[in-house]
This record gives structure tokens, C-alpha cells and sequence, in this order.
């Protein structure tokens, strides 16, 4: 009989003191799979220049990032929204997300999409939102169609991999 241990998952902004975290944690999964933009180097950021990243942030209304944590310590997720300053285009975020791959299949990524999109409803200023996935990612596309995006366009060679072109696919959801 296996012992049964119950944790909270708690979903929340991520403030400057989180960048330590959030640098360890683009190393775990960054070596995990091949489906994010980088590898085991992660995202190749000082602490330091993490920590002012996230300051920032904070003052943006049309950017963010959303950390999971377990019991609000263990890491195991972030969701983010970029968006420029550009009078034209700061209404387009970019979403990026990633879930450690012990957490694949709990329902973590769903509720970080939708903690995305409420936040984006809420900003006043996102009206669509924006992502591209490896081609061949199909847990992810799936994901990202069940929760109402749309497949706008593969893009051959958009990525390179172990000297490897693989498409990428430009999905979409618009906020109204």
C-alpha cells in the first residue's frame, strides 16, 4: 500500500528574492527535455540580474511570471507573459511555461494557462496572447489547444536541435 502525502500547490507571482530559484530550476529543466528554447546552461542569468529582472517586472502591467511551488518551497513550475513597451504592439504578450518533468501530468500546466489568462483578462491592457512550441511537442500542443488557442502557422527551421531543424507552431488566444 503506498503512503498517500498531501501537498498544496500554491501559484503566485515571483518576486526578486525568487531568482536563485528560478535560475536552478531553468538548469533542472533545461536538461529534462528538448522542447524549451534552452538546454542544461538554463537561462545563463546572474542571481543578480535575475533579481532586477523580476523588480521590474513587478511594475509592468502588461508583463509577468507565475511560479508553483510546493508547500510555497519546492519550485516546480513558471508561466510568464512578455510584452514590449511599444505603444503598437505592448497589447501582444508571449507566453512561455514549464512544468519539472516529475510534475508532467498533474494538471500543473493547465492551471498555470489559466492563472495566465485570468491575469491577462485582468490586466486591461493583453488582448492576445501568444506562444510557439516545438513541432513535435505533443502534450503540449494538446495542452495549449484545450485551452482554446489556435494554431496560426508552423514555421519551418524554427528551431535547432543537436544540428537538427525542427518546425515550430505559432498558437494564439485572444483576449476580449
Amino acid at each position: 500500500m503506498r503512503k498517500r502525502e498531501k501537498v498544496e500547490i500554491m501559484i503566485r507571482e515571483a518576486i526578486p528574492a525568487d531568482a536563485k530559484d528560478i535560475i536552478a530550476f531553468s538548469r533542472k529543466t533545461g536538461a529534462e527535455t528538448p522542447y524549451l528554447a534552452y538546454g542544461a546552461e538554463g537561462l545563463e542569468l546572474s542571481e543578480a540580474f535575475e533579481e532586477l529582472y523580476l523588480e521590474d517586472l513587478m511594475e509592468k502591467d502588461n508583463n509577468v511570471m507565475l511560479i508553483a511551488t510546493i508547500n510555497n518551497k519546492q519550485l516546480i513550475g513558471l508561466a510568464s507573459v512578455g510584452a514590449t513597451d511599444k505603444p503598437k504592439l505592448r497589447h501582444v504578450g508571449e507566453v512561455g511555461i514549464t512544468v519539472e518533468k516529475d510534475y508532467w501530468g498533474f494538471g500543473i500546466g493547465s492551471v498555470l494557462m489559466e492563472e495566465i489568462e485570468t491575469w491577462a483578462i485582468e490586466s486591461g491592457v493583453i488582448r492576445r496572447l501568444e506562444l510557439t512550441v516545438h513541432g513535435e511537442n505533443e502534450r503540449a500542443i494538446h495542452l495549449y489547444e484545450k485551452m482554446g488557442y489556435q494554431q496560426e502557422a508552423v514555421m519551418p527551421r524554427a528551431m535547432l536541435i543537436d544540428g537538427e531543424f525542427i518546425d515550430g507552431v505559432l498558437m494564439s488566444l485572444m483576449i476580449d
